[in-house]
């Protein structure tokens, strides 16, 4: 059973991580498609196009390997079409366009790039507001002696009063409640972006042969 501590720790290290994953391959699948589609014409782009598939489909593997901690269930990996035994240099390097899961590849370095800067921004939010706010009585009373802090702060302008006792109470509770919404933020945010890479990366899992049934042979023995 997956206890709650391994739950956050496995949502947020696919979160976090993913941010600079999609920071170094999302400008360049969208170079390598638009110089490879600009120039297919003249034959030139199709290597470009062939390198960027396979990029993309590098990408994909990395994905696919961290989607079963997430989802809690094996995902299976779609067949990559091999290049012929007899195929020669330049057909053995435009393989990667010879498979129709390359365009979903492709696609999904894409489509999925806003969805995980969104999914590393509400990570670290959250993150910084637990530990920010359960922290907050170790030093919020320094922060509340800077002249104006508290007079400026959020309790005061809400009317409150600008006591420095409500200060630091009022932002630990904050705090409080991001760590009681942290567990099924980071799950949420999660899911959504596994959900989308399941569908575009994966295929179903093959069902298991059923078993061949024990023949039994009756003939009469001579």
């Amino acid at each position: 059973m997956t206890t709650l501590q391994q739950r956050i720790a496995a949502d947020s290290r696919y979160l976090l991580l993913s941010f600079p994953t999609v920071l170094v391959t999302f400008p360049l699948v969208v170079a390598g498609v638009s110089a490879g589609l600009g120039a297919a014409v003249a034959f030139v782009g199709l290597p470009v196009l062939a390198a960027t598939a396979g990029l993309a489909r590098n990408v994909a593997d990395v994905e696919r390997a961290s989607l079963p901690g997430v989802l809690g269930h094996p995902v299976a990996r779609p067949r990559y079409r091999e290049a012929p035994v007899w195929a020669g240099w330049f057909r053995r390097m435009m393989n990667p366009l010879a498979s129709g899961q390359a365009i979903m590849d492709l696609l999904h370095v894409i489509i999925a790039f806003p969805i995980a800067v969104a999914g590393f921004v509400v990570a670290a939010v959250w993150w910084v507001g637990t530990l920010a706010g359960l922290t907050f009585p170790l030093y919020g009373w320094i922060i509340a002696g800077i002249p104006g802090a508290v007079e400026t702060g959020l309790p005061d302008l809400l009317g409150f009063g600008a006591s420095p006792a409500l200060f630091v109470v009022w932002n630990t509770v904050i705090g409080l409640l991001f760590a009681i919404t942290l567990a099924p933020v980071l799950r949420g945010t999660a899911l959504v972006k596994a959900s989308l890479a399941e569908l575009m990366l994966t295929r179903p899992a093959l069902a298991r042969p059923a078993a061949a049934p024990h023949i039994v042979d009756q003939r009469i023995p001579a």
